[in-house]
Parts: C-alpha cells; sequence; structure tokens
C-alpha cells in the first residue's frame, strides 16, 4: 500500500471481517483494529485462546456454529494479508486520523480510508433497581457464558424485549443454567402481527420459533405484555416485580440473584459522529443514524460504515454490508472488484439487503421497546449511575424552562457526561425529555459526541515517548 493511501477497518466482526476479506482479494493490506483479543465480534465472540475452559462451537454458538466457524477461519487466514491489532481501543477519530489504545499506550492510526464496523449495544432503559449488583445487560450476560465460561447467577430472570431476550435463554439453559423467567415487555399480539414480515426470511423466523417452543418444553416461563415494575435488593438482587400489562393494578414478585435486561439493541455511531458524518433520524432504528448511501458511503468522503454500527440488521445483513462498504471503497479507489468462487457482486449484495430489511421491520414492530416507559418513572430511580443524576433532578430542570433539546439538559445536569458518555443513559434522557416536553423523539436532539468515546486511563504509561516495544507499523505517523 502506498504512504497516501492507508485503509483502516475498525470492528473485526462479522462485517469488519468480511470488509477485510473483499479488500485482501483486490490486492489491499488494511490495518484491521479490534477492540476484542479475538476475532467474531459480540455474536460470534471466541473464549479467550488461555480461558482454562473449553466449549464447542456448536455449544458456544447453536444454529449459527457453521456461520461462526467460517468467519473464524476466513479471519485466521487473513491475517498474514493485514495489519491486525486485537486489544485495540478506538476513542476518538477525526479527519484522516484515529485515536487508540493499545496495550496502555495513545496511538495514532493515519488513514485514508475508513470502513467503521464498530457493532451495536444494548438497549438500556432504566427500572427501579436497575444499578444494583447483579443485574446486567443481555450482551453482558452473553459475555459472560462466551467468554468466561459462566453464568450471571443461580437463578436468573432475563427480561426486557427483542430476539436476543429468547436466544440469550435458549444459550444459557443449554449450557446448564437455571433461567426460572423470561419477562417479555412486547404483547404476544405484535409479535403475531409482524409475522408475515418476519417469513420474509424463513430459516432465520423458524430458528425464534424454535427457541420459544424449546424453552417451553423445559418449562421455563415465559410472559409477554408486561410492564416491569422494579428490581428488589439491598446489597445485591433478591427479586423482579412486573405487571401482567399496563392497565393491571395487580404485581407479582419473582425471587432471583441475577436480571439480564436489553431492550433490544441499538448502533455505536460515536466515532461516526466524531469523525463529522451527518445523521438523520432513523424511525425503524428509533435513534439517529449517519447519512448513508445503499453502498455504506457516508458524507464524509473516504469514510463508510457497514453492520450493525450503521443499523441493526444482524450478522447475516452485517457480512453482506461489509462487503459492499468495502467494494464502494475499490470503486472510489479505482479498484477492480475481486471474481471468483465466493465472492458476489455489489448488486447481489444489496438486493439481498433489501430483503433482510422487510424481515427487520417485522422484528421492529414484534419487539418494539416500551417507548412511554419514562412517565411511570419514580422520582428518585438513577437515569444516568455514572454522575449520580436521578429522574426527578431531570424532570426539575426539564419542568422549570430551562431545557427543551438534549445537549442543553446534559450541560445543565451532567447526564451522559460520565464514563459511559450517554451509552447507558443517553436513551433513557431522550425518552423523558421528549415525555416532559410532549415533543417527538427526534424532535428533542441527538446527543453529541465527545472522545473519548469509552473510557481511557490517564496514566503515564500512555504518554510514554519511548515507544521501542510498539511495532514499527504500529507507530503513531
Amino acid at each position: 500500500m502506498t504512504d497516501d493511501r492507508r485503509i483502516v477497518i475498525v470492528g473485526a466482526g462479522p462485517a469488519g471481517v468480511r470488509a477485510a476479506e473483499t479488500l485482501v482479494a483486490a490486492g489491499v493490506r488494511p490495518v484491521v483494529i479490534d477492540e476484542n483479543a479475538r476475532w467474531g465480534g459480540q455474536i460470534y465472540r471466541q473464549p479467550p485462546a488461555n480461558g482454562g475452559f473449553q466449549r464447542s462451537k456448536k455449544a458456544l454458538y447453536g444454529f449459527e456454529a457453521g456461520k461462526a466457524h467460517a468467519l473464524h477461519t476466513t479471519m485466521a487466514a487473513l491475517l498474514p494479508h493485514l495489519d491486525y491489532r486485537p486489544g485495540t481501543l478506538a476513542w476518538a477519530c477525526e479527519a484522516g486520523r484515529l485515536d487508540t489504545l493499545q496495550a496502555g499506550r495513545e496511538i495514532g492510526v493515519p488513514f485514508s480510508h475508513l470502513i467503521i464496523a464498530s457493532g451495536a449495544i444494548d438497549r438500556v432503559l432504566p427500572v427501579p433497581g436497575w444499578t444494583l449488583p447483579g443485574v446486567y445487560t443481555l450482551g453482558a450476560a452473553q459475555v459472560a457464558l462466551k467468554a468466561q465460561g459462566c453464568a450471571i447467577g443461580r437463578r436468573v430472570v432475563l427480561a426486557g424485549t427483542g430476539p436476543l431476550l429468547y436466544l440469550v435463554a435458549y444459550q444459557y439453559v443449554k449450557a446448564g443454567a437455571q433461567v426460572i423467567a423470561v419477562l417479555d415487555t412486547s404483547p404476544f399480539s405484535k409479535q403475531i402481527a409482524a409475522a408475515p414480515q418476519l417469513a420474509r426470511a424463513p430459516s432465520t423466523f423458524a430458528k425464534g420459533v424454535y427457541y420459544v417452543g424449546w424453552l417451553k418444553a423445559r418449562r421455563i416461563r415465559i410472559e409477554r405484555g408486561v410492564q416491569l415494575v422494579g428490581i428488589h435488593g439491598t446489597q445485591h438482587v433478591d427479586a423482579i416485580e412486573w405487571r401482567a400489562n399496563e392497565n393491571s393494578s395487580v404485581t407479582e414478585t419473582m425471587s432471583c440473584d441475577a436480571v439480564g435486561i436489553s431492550f433490544g439493541l441499538k448502533p455505536e455511531t460515536q466515532l461516526a459522529d466524531l469523525a463529522g458524518c451527518r445523521f438523520r433520524f432513523d424511525a425503524l432504528n428509533r435513534c439517529w443514524l449517519p447519512e448513508l448511501d445503499a453502498a455504506g458511503r457516508s458524507s464524509v468522503p473516504g469514510l463508510y460504515l457497514a453492520g450493525d454500527g450503521a443499523g441493526i440488521a444482524g450478522a447475516d445483513a452485517a457480512e453482506l454490508a461489509g462487503r459492499r462498504a468495502a467494494f464502494a471503497l475499490l470503486d472510489d479507489l479505482g479498484i477492480e472488484h475481486p471474481r471468483g468462487p465466493g465472492m458476489p457482486r455489489a448488486a447481489s449484495l444489496e438486493r439481498e439487503l433489501k430483503r433482510i430489511a422487510v424481515f427487520r421491520a417485522g422484528i421492529e414492530a414484534a419487539f418494539a421497546p416500551p417507548t412511554q416507559c419514562a412517565s411511570s418513572w419514580p422520582d428518585d430511580m438513577t437515569v444516568c449511575r455514572c454522575e449520580e443524576i436521578d429522574a426527578g433532578t431531570l424532570r426539575q430542570c426539564i419542568r422549570g424552562g430551562e431545557a427543551n433539546e438534549i445537549n442543553r439538559l446534559k450541560a445543565l445536569t451532567r447526564v451522559g457526561m460520565g464514563r459511559c458518555q450517554g451509552r447507558m443513559c443517553g436513551e433513557a434522557a431522550l425518552l423523558l425529555l421528549a415525555e416532559e416536553t410532549g415533543r417527538p423523539l427526534e424532535a428533542v436532539g441527538r446527543l453529541r459526541s465527545q472522545p473519548p468515546v469509552k473510557p481511557i486511563p490517564l496514566s503515564p504509561a500512555m504518554y510514554n515517548d519511548d515507544v521501542a516495544d510498539i511495532p514499527e507499523e504500529a507507530r503513531d505517523e
């Protein structure tokens, strides 16, 4: 690669690996930055090489074991042909440069072209007691199982909504964990109504139906359309309480020692924001997303997005979108697309992505998060745990007329200014602001990203000028 053509991919999940494969097949040697220690992303996360336990791919990934194996094998074969940097956090982005943290050192990574395949995180909506020890996101529950070989508790309740709710329950029970209930806030009637759209991806739909049937056959309690009242405990989770529906005055409490909770997924868009991409409100994903063309080009020349970081669509779509973004990059460089077995054409990728988009719309209709929940939050419930800000503080600021836009609310209360940079509390703050002002979600603004997008240490080692132990290709250029 010439000095003026430096291609970087952020993320080594399904989108990032397929983008790298396509570029390597065209004779390009990209840099691949991966926050994890091993490639695969969240869905195909690999256990640590020296983790002290062994589980087969079938046990780890179930029906997706073949896809996981194919992705892992592909990346392993690519390693000699790219600059792979595992354990590296991309914490800021500006024109032509990423700031990364690797082995405790800050390393600047220049680029001429950048593919962001940053993936997604759990959509977190608070309930009273959500900050208790023993409460995890569903993503964290998966990480515990896949990367650490353990469950989050002995008596686990999984709550919230989304396909991941049933997948994690299935994975936990298969692994021998005790899941005592699945509490889905989405009504069964909406899930049935979305079936025609879901049937556009029959194999994926069938797997979802199988998970539910499998859980029921093992007498795992499944409740749909519930309203979560709270998680109880003093020093640790003791129980979870819910209503059968939002109109019920009767609550039920179940003892447990761990809760996994999330309300679907939302894209990781912070790097695209810092890079200067234009955003638009996407009604399907219920959030602001970077503006992209069909190939994944953003409003910033030379910057592309692929996978769930560009809009939630799942692992299969992420692989397709990763290839499509790589093709767009090659087009912009005037490099011919690679041809050969297993290398599809751009047009076929776009057709398949459109088909998956119909299924994805069905998923969002079937598992819509409870966006009206903010009205039921008590004033003393923590919304921003980093800065210890409760719902009452936010309401007081809004009702006083001091804030009707999210960044103004952030400036006045510090909500979203802590370690998570709004990744955990931002959604809740937006919903509460929309509820209090009576305005739609898109009208109350977009929480602007600030570096670092994730916590970084402020240690002398980070700024040590002695870089002799850092590989030459990884030094700040």
